[in-house]
């Protein structure tokens, strides 16, 4: 990609960032009319400070080298994985092919991972029933689900536990799926269940009981630290999107 291009990409990134990061819009000016400098100084200034080091900050550099790559890591797990299937190998290939949206693929890379000492691995088994649920087929995605809890009882995964809450709610089953919402935003580390859970509720009528999910999802954020909202802001601007009406 030619340096002009390379720099562009670069601009429109760091201009997405400060609009959802919620950061002075002055920043989108400065990196407009000053696309080189501009970069740097919100770079050093902006990101540096905030993120460098932390789990929230590799998660943003990753965001900025997809943008200027997307490609880069599904193409690096295609090339390992054709280098040696491994399992190790098939599984990064197939998290790689669940963020492409490329489903159906994600999901023959699992199913070839679950044999032998990986049959029942709980982890494999929580892959390929993201890979069903991403496919809608919800029955296959509950099976898979319930193979890992079976097979490995002490096993505790918070996204699993989300998704089969999901997946009830997808296979009709409201009043178990409630119940698993219930559990769920009593101990998961963001919003996401809480909203999902309120607009359950919504759909059945318990306005009530939604509004207070909904209320206490932006309530957390306000007592939050910047990271957490700019790790959660998808969920959080829905919430107070239903709070406004």
């Amino acid at each position: 990609m030619p340096l002009f291009g390379l720099m562009l990409a670069l601009q429109v990134a760091l201009v997405i960032h400060v609009l959802k990061s919620g950061r002075d819009t002055k920043w989108i000016w400065v990196l407009m009319i000053m696309p080189g400098i501009g970069a740097l100084a919100y770079i050093v200034l902006e990101l540096a400070p905030d993120f460098l080091g932390t789990r929230h900050g590799r998660a943003a550099s990753k965001r900025v080298k997809q943008t200027l790559n997307p490609n880069k890591d599904i193409n690096a797990a295609s090339l390992e994985y054709e280098r040696a299937g491994t399992v190790a190998n098939s599984i990064r290939l197939a998290e790689e092919c669940m963020a492409k949206g490329r489903y159906a693929d994600a999901k023959e890379l699992y199913q070839k991972c679950l044999t032998g000492m990986n049959e029942f691995d709980p982890d494999i088994l929580f892959g390929l029933a993201q890979s069903e649920y991403a496919l809608e087929n919800y029955a296959q995605s509950r099976s898979a689900l319930d193979t890992a809890i079976e097979k490995n009882p002490e096993y505790k995964n918070q996204d699993a536990h989300l998704l089969y809450a999901m997946t009830l709610q997808q296979q009709g089953e409201i009043e178990k799926s409630k119940e698993e919402y219930e559990v769920l935003v009593t101990y998961y580390t963001g919003p996401e269940p809480s909203y999902r859970y309120g607009m359950l509720l919504k759909e059945h009528g318990e306005h009530a009981k939604a509004t207070q999910l909904f209320e206490s999802i932006v309530r957390k954020a306000e007592l939050s630290a910047k990271h957490y909202t700019a790790l959660h802001r998808e969920w959080i601007n829905l919430a107070r999107k239903e709070l406004a009406g």
